[in-house]
């Protein structure tokens, strides 16, 4: 099949994804009295009375809104807010399908960092939770950043964090395979955008210890002064060995290589050089930094992509449905590290040890188990941690 000319032509069947349906029957005076007016008056006099109300007297309780800006939509880049509606429309179908949350895109016309954030403060009281998407680095840093300070509701870059989730999950089975242990192995992680920068502090968090980032130009260095923001911190937690060169510099040695940057730039040479039973996740899509094949020929132990026609795919789907639904079931006030180790590791321990194999590290997307193991360990972990208000 070819999915791009079919997806246009049900795009077009369809003309949507998602549509609003109305969870009381109005089909008498008397329901419509009390659906709407006059009754609806004291459910409004109730929140009035106690903000928190409106979580059990409304929907919001199991409202999330899906928001971009359209800088970064899939492997697209900047094509506007409205061309990246159809993504946010699918994205909403997938938290509707795989965790049973509600969900709305919310399209912005703004590239301004403080206008966008106050865009999403504004309209937060009518939702649960924020799920930002396809929003460019480094702006998306400083959205998420200030929308924490000010929000009284989780706050999820799903590009960053979503995308680091699957990866640890990822990482946890596959170094079962080739008996590495994470604290002790080198990790090389080409790609200093949202995801790359994300990826590498989740990684910090499940016990990682040395992880070398890289970026279009080379090795990320502390001291470098073409570095700022997010980039010129990173380079204090990472790197520790101060390793400069190129790409293929830091993969030498290295156990695990992690891609989120671009088609081609891993040679089979370059897995040669990493140490043996490499871990290869290359995420480039649609065409990854190397082919899965060229990847094991070159000795790789383990291979996975951001591809569902390869084994082993690193998908967001598998985490972020379950995030969001301990999230909101248990009205956590954000989403934070513990919680977000907690749903690596129950996506990771869907796949028994005695069925891991190098082409099966992860749970199958369509798994209906993930949902529900992934919001069970965050409501524990938000729990544990103070961030459950329930």
């Amino acid at each position: 099949m070819n999915y791009r000319e079919e997806s246009l032509k049900r795009h077009y069947d369809w003309n949507g994804k998602i549509e609003v349906v109305t969870r009381v029957p109005i089909n008498t005076s008397e329901d419509l009295s009390l659906a709407y007016t006059p009754g609806v008056a004291e459910p409004c006099l109730e929140i009035n009375k106690d903000y928190e109300k409106s979580f059990s007297l409304t929907r919001r309780n199991n409202l999330v809104a899906v928001v971009t800006d359209g800088t970064a939509v899939l492997g697209l880049g900047d094509i506007g807010p409205e061309a990246g509606m159809p993504v946010m429309e699918g994205k909403c179908a997938l938290f509707k399908e795989f965790g049973d949350v509600d969900a709305f895109p919310i399209c912005v016309r703004s590239k301004d960092v403080d206008e966008i954030v106050r865009t999403i403060y504004l309209i937060s009281g009518s939702f649960g939770g924020i799920n930002l998407e396809d929003i460019a680095a480094p702006r998306c840093f400083e959205i998420e950043r200030k929308l924490k300070e000010i929000c009284d509701i989780p706050i999820f870059h799903d590009d960053q964090h979503g995308t680091a989730v699957i990866v640890a999950a990822g990482l946890i089975n596959a170094l079962k395979l080739v008996n590495k242990k994470m604290d002790e192995v080198k990790i090389v992680l080409n790609g200093a955008g949202s995801a790359g920068v994300a990826i590498a502090k989740h990684l910090f968090n499940m016990g990682a210890k040395n992880i070398t980032l890289c970026d279009s130009k080379g090795i990320l260095c502390e001291g470098d002064e073409r570095l700022s923001g997010e980039k010129a911190y990173m380079t204090t937690i990472t790197n520790r060995e101060k390793l400069t060169g190129t790409l293929a510099d830091a993969m030498k040695g290295a156990d695990i290589f992690l891609g989120v940057s671009a088609p081609g730039v891993v040679s089979e040479e370059m897995v040669k050089s990493m140490s043996e039973n490499p871990i290869i996740f290359a995420m480039a899509n649609p065409t990854p930094e190397i082919m899965p094949d060229l990847a094991k020929n070159a000795g790789a132990a383990i291979v996975g992509t951001g591809r569902s026609d390869f084994p082993n795919q690193i998908n967001n789907v598998l985490a972020f449905p379950g995030i969001f639904r301990g999230a909101l079931d248990c009205r956590a006030k954000e989403i934070n590290e513990e919680m977000k180790v907690a749903a690596s590791k129950a996506i990771a321990s869907l796949v028994e040890d005695d069925k891991l194999t190098p082409d099966y590290i992860l749970p199958d997307a369509l798994d209906k188990r993930i949902g529900k193991a992934v919001a069970k360990a965050v409501i524990e972990a938000a729990k544990a941690t103070g961030a459950a208000r329930i």
